[in-house]
């Protein structure tokens, strides 16, 4: 590509070299048309996806997460569903993220068995840890998103509006994210849980 792959908000996953070289559609040289076939893609498995919510015993295991990215961004990159090998200036070492994945679907469906927290707030924390593991090279908040739509819809809850605007520039909508993240970074939900169904 002309342009770099990663976004230059400094909040973005900038992609390694080795990582870049891994897009699939040859006509893709520019941002914008990477943001296009990414959103396309993203677009394509919400509908199919959302047609039938997965139960949360289904949802909430590594397989299905992983497929789920694939899905989403599979027409796009050749390593879509696989965990990230490379360290970044986010989420847990990768040797930890298989680990950490599974402590979380764990700790999810543990929430969801006694009722530890109302559908939404399960469906913020678990979308904030799926954002600090970082499972993947790019594309965590748009999966984590997802996920988290498709665990409150699960609940009998429409899913989330995820502060009803755009959030891959960088603008106001996505520093108003970003804030809410952080303030959940140090336990404290609240913001995350007004932006995502603002």
């Amino acid at each position: 590509m002309s342009q770099p792959a990663a976004p230059s908000d400094e909040h973005a996953t900038p992609l390694t070299p080795e990582e870049e070289a891994q897009l699939i559609p040859s006509f893709i040289t520019t941002r914008d048309e990477l943001n296009r076939a990414e959103q396309q893609g993203i677009a394509d498995a919400r509908r199919a996806v959302m047609k039938r919510s997965p139960d949360p015993d289904k949802l909430l295991t590594v397989t299905y997460l992983l497929a789920l990215h694939r899905r989403m961004f599979g027409p796009v990159w050749k390593w879509a569903g696989k965990l990230r090998t490379t360290e970044r200036n986010i989420g847990v070492e990768a040797w930890h993220i298989r680990t950490e994945l599974q402590r979380l679907v764990d700790d999810a469906r543990a929430w969801l068995q006694h009722e530890s927290y109302p559908p939404d707030e399960i469906g913020v924390r678990l979308h904030h840890r799926l954002v600090a593991i970082h499972c993947f090279a790019n594309g965590n908040g748009r999966h984590a998103r997802l996920v988290a739509d498709l665990l409150v819809v699960a609940r009998g809850r429409p899913a989330f509006s995820w502060g009803a605007g755009d959030l891959a520039p960088a603008g106001q909508v996505r520093r108003s994210y970003i804030d809410a993240l952080q303030q959940a970074d140090q336990g404290d939900y609240a913001a995350l849980a007004t932006f995502a169904r603002n």
